[in-house]
């Protein structure tokens, strides 16, 4: 059985004029999320073995605070510009190629991609939207990252900042 864990970025300042979407940055509310949402998955013992990320700088900063709450290293963190505004072929496509021998994986990524990506996963549950720093795992019975199949995933956990 293999893990996967899917982040939507936190929340982000709106873009200023002349201000590239992809330099949008975290607002404060986003710097206090990532770690909590972090804290959250170590508390139920979910932590990766390797994270994939969009390298625009929200994702970007979502994933290495994550990665700081849950003890995985720098090391452990690759970025590709490929999930940068993914869609559901384009995040499949990378996790198959860089899952690599990671029993579990994370992808920090965007919407509307992220959230489409998790439903599509899902044989248990439908997602319409994935707030802002959400965090939806699920596990598949297969051996290696090139396997994953849509609507295949067990066992799917979802949260967010706002859940009570």
């Amino acid at each position: 059985m293999l893990r996967l864990t899917l982040v939507r970025h936190a929340k982000t300042e709106p873009q200023h004029p002349g201000q590239e979407d992809w330099d949008r940055a975290l607002e404060p509310r986003g710097q206090r999320d990532a770690p909590e949402m972090g804290r959250r998955l170590r508390g139920r013992g979910v932590i990766p073995n390797k994270i994939l990320t969009s390298p625009a700088v929200r994702a970007l900063a979502t994933a290495t605070i994550m990665a700081r709450e849950l003890g995985v290293s720098a090391s452990k963190t690759t970025q590709d510009e490929r999930l940068y505004l993914a869609d559901v072929k384009a995040l499949t496509k990378v996790v198959h190629e860089l899952g690599g021998n990671a029993k579990h994986l994370m992808v920090v990524g965007h919407n509307p991609g992220i959230s489409e990506f998790a439903d599509a996963l899902s044989s248990e549950r439908s997602i319409d939207n994935m707030p802002t720093c959400a965090v939806y795992t699920l596990e598949f019975d297969i051996k290696d990252w090139s396997e994953l199949e849509l609507d295949s995933g067990v066992e799917a956990e979802f949260d967010y900042p706002k859940k009570a």
